[in-house]
């Protein structure tokens, strides 16, 4: 089973769009795809599910942030599956292509914004064995609930909040991979360097953690797959002048670039959609969207030669 998160610390960029369009095609393909919504805006949950779907449950207490206060409230170790929803608009689309695939969801919820400084109480020690424990036990929640479910998935997206707190550190040690999806401008392009330094620094603290004393705990290697930019404006069959600067200045920074991007939509990367199904799977698409389809198809071609995600 493969991890992968979604990650940028400038919001607007249209990453659940694309994580939300990504596990479609992918599921189209025929992988089982798992998708973890982890932004407290919990775009990506309203993109499959609606208002009262939702509302079900969080009563039931099968969100995201019910299961980390299981940890928090009682110090349970609570199986992620409890919390598994199959979308079923857009399940019944993938029924209808005739694919072998499925796409399942865990919610966020709004109030995942407070969690952190809560989960940061369970952190420290008095002693260097104490930390190390309190330390591994806290940012390896999101990984140890994924690694129990592994054998029901091929490939699990994860859509992080545009932070770096204790919640979006749990999806980067639980995941093999990172993706940054951006737009071709100078706020969502500066913080690439210090979002990738912010994650090595992690990667060495983790490590130096497990290999600091005894236990089952392994290394973490969580590595760049490459930046996707998004809102692309063409012109002459190539991105608009002021743009093509930003991604090569990304180029030239050293970080693999995707060839393959999005054009710029308004109604693409507007609210998520209220009918639950992405573009790359509505076969109804004519024009503009029949192109952005087109695009997401290539953008996963590449995505599964970059990544190496096998069924």
């Amino acid at each position: 089973m493969d991890i992968i998160s979604f990650i940028n610390y400038k919001g607007g960029v249209g990453k659940t769009t694309l994580t939300a369009n990504i596990a479609a095609e992918l599921a189209f393909r025929g992988f089982r795809v798992l998708t973890v919504d982890l932004d407290p805006q919990a775009n990506l949950t309203f993109s499959f599910i609606n208002v009262d779907e939702w509302r079900e449950l969080d009563v039931s207490g099968r969100t995201i942030k019910h299961w980390y206060d299981e940890f928090l409230n009682d110090n349970r170790d609570v199986s992620l599956s409890g919390l598994i929803v199959t979308p079923e608009k857009v399940n019944e689309h993938l029924r209808a292509m005739r694919s072998e695939g499925r796409l399942d969801l865990i919610s966020s919820h709004l109030e995942l914004i407070n969690l952190d400084l809560e989960l940061a109480t369970q952190y420290g020690g008095n002693s260097q064995r104490t930390i190390r424990s309190s330390f591994l036990r806290l940012f390896t929640r999101l990984k140890r609930g994924l690694q129990a479910i592994e054998n029901e998935y091929d490939i699990v997206l994860i859509d992080c909040p545009p932070n770096f707190n204790i919640v979006t550190q749990n999806a980067i040690i639980a995941s093999d991979l990172f993706i940054v999806p951006a737009k071709a401008d100078f706020l969502s392009t500066l913080g690439i360097d210090q979002l990738v330094r912010h994650i090595e620094n992690l990667k060495t603290r983790y490590n130096n953690y497990v290999n600091d004393g005894p236990g089952d705990w392994v290394e973490i290697n969580p590595r760049l797959s490459g930046v996707i930019f998004t809102m692309i404006n063409i012109y002459g069959g190539d991105p608009i002048q002021t743009q093509s600067v930003y991604i090569s200045q990304v180029n030239r920074a050293g970080y693999p670039v995707f060839n393959n991007y999005i054009r710029n939509n308004n109604t693409l990367f507007a609210e998520s959609p209220e009918d639950g199904v992405p573009v790359v799977l509505d076969t109804e698409v004519s024009g503009v969207y029949l192109d952005i389809r087109g695009e997401v198809e290539k953008l996963v071609d590449e995505f599964i030669s970059l990544t190496g995600v096998t069924l």
